[in-house]
């Protein structure tokens, strides 16, 4: 598919409708019975549209996504739109009347800012890409705010904008994944320029960046969403230095204070297992302050208390039981109390949790549910045993 244009036609949108919703198992036979009616091209056109649509579901929500046009690169690339409406009201809240969206894949962001009723400037380009954040922005109402340049970003005027939002490429055909902020496309060293020439602006990294590699003139945000980190954010025009973890839906905001590493300690009644948006911003330390906690290991990110205490950025389990690590004798624990449900997490563990639940429960006889996690203890590995605890009836956030 390298071109929308059959798509936006009249006979174009009407396979789209027709196709919608079509099954794998039933396309060859949907694509037989159209193409006695339609170009082979349209029909394939139209399927391959009608996947795209179905996988980008889980990112916009079956109504947006339904109506709006992908390309494949787009799907896997663009922002989640409860992260881009977090952002754009962010940018609202600033004041923030104008952006210009720079790397707008096919137009995520764009639409979320629209939304939030600011004006928008997206440039992307590869005339695909283009085409198809234009045809959303068009598709969803949203085109009297959002005007589409078909543009190298490097050569775009932003002077007239309000704020500046990149998104650089950080994936490539040959190479895939890429870690380097300079290998990213525009270089992250461009995009800092870009966003210190505008009153406020906001950079898309990688959520694995190194902290050395943020701006000393940039606040940095990780955002994760229902417990999934999806990106870090570099911040221009606001507390320089800052350093805040985001969890969506909420958002609910841990803005670091600087606290040195937490001790370590014994491990206690429960053990915290903070978000991952927490870990990626370094601010551990801040949570177990507020959980009257310590670190079971210097290098291992869990936090151990011996009061249960309701916390938005960690998860709190009840252990039982701590054992060095054997299977053997986990696997007698597991029969004795008739575990038929094993979830295994790990952190500072080279054994895979697949490995040791095909290992330890073979044969799941019991209704009983139990969680193991495969860690270090003051340096050595460690099985600790226990299930979520229950939440704190009537408490709040300390």
């Amino acid at each position: 598919m390298n071109d929308l244009a059959p798509l936006l036609t009249p006979e174009g949108r009407a396979l789209l409708d027709t196709v919608r919703g079509t099954s794998p198992a039933d396309e060859l036979a949907v694509a037989t019975r159209l193409r006695r009616e339609h170009p082979a091209e349209l029909v394939s056109a139209a399927l391959g549209q009608a996947r795209l649509r179905q996988r980008a579901a889980a990112k916009f929500g079956a109504e947006d996504a339904g109506r709006m046009f992908f390309t494949p690169d787009g799907v896997e690339q663009s922002t989640r739109a409860s992260v881009a409406a977090y952002r754009a009201e962010r940018f609202r809240a600033l004041g923030v009347r104008s952006v210009a969206d720079l790397c707008c894949g096919i137009g995520g962001d764009a639409i979320a800012l629209a939304r939030a009723g600011i004006r928008v400037l997206a440039v992307d380009r590869d005339p695909l890409t283009a085409a198809a954040a234009r045809a959303n922005a068009d598709a969803l109402g949203l085109a009297d705010l959002i005007e589409v340049r078909e543009a190298d970003v490097t050569e775009v005027d932003t002077d007239a904008y309000d704020a500046v939002f990149v998104d650089p490429a950080r994936r490539s055909t040959k190479r895939g994944r890429i870690f380097d902020p300079e290998a990213y496309s525009p270089p992250l060293s461009w995009a800092v320029q870009a966003a210190l020439r505008a009153p406020h602006a906001a950079l898309k990294v990688a959520p694995g960046i190194p902290h050395e590699a943020v701006p000393e003139e940039a606040e940095a945000e990780w955002i994760s969403d229902g417990g999934d980190v999806k990106e870090a954010v570099l911040w221009f025009g606001g507390t320089p230095g800052d350093i805040r973890a985001t969890l969506l839906p909420g958002p609910r905001t841990l803005l670091g204070r600087g606290l040195p590493d937490p001790e370590v300690r014994s491990v206690g009644r429960y053990l915290y297992e903070p978000d991952g948006a927490v870990i990626r911003a370094h601010l551990v330390a801040e949570v177990a302050e507020e959980l009257d906690g310590g670190l079971i290991d210097p290098t291992i990110a869990y936090v151990t208390a011996d009061a249960l205490r309701e916390t938005p950025y960690a998860t709190a389990y009840e252990i039982t039981d701590r054992l060095p690590f054997n299977v053997k004798k986990l696997k007698a624990l597991l029969r004795e109390r008739e575990v038929g449900i094993l979830t295994v997490k790990k952190r500072g563990s080279a054994v895979e949790p697949e490995e040791l639940r095909r290992k330890a429960l073979p044969k799941p006889q019991g209704t009983n549910a139990v969680t193991v996690f495969l860690t270090r203890v003051a340096g050595a590995p460690t099985m600790l045993i226990g299930a979520p605890a229950r939440a704190v009836t009537g408490a709040g956030p300390s």
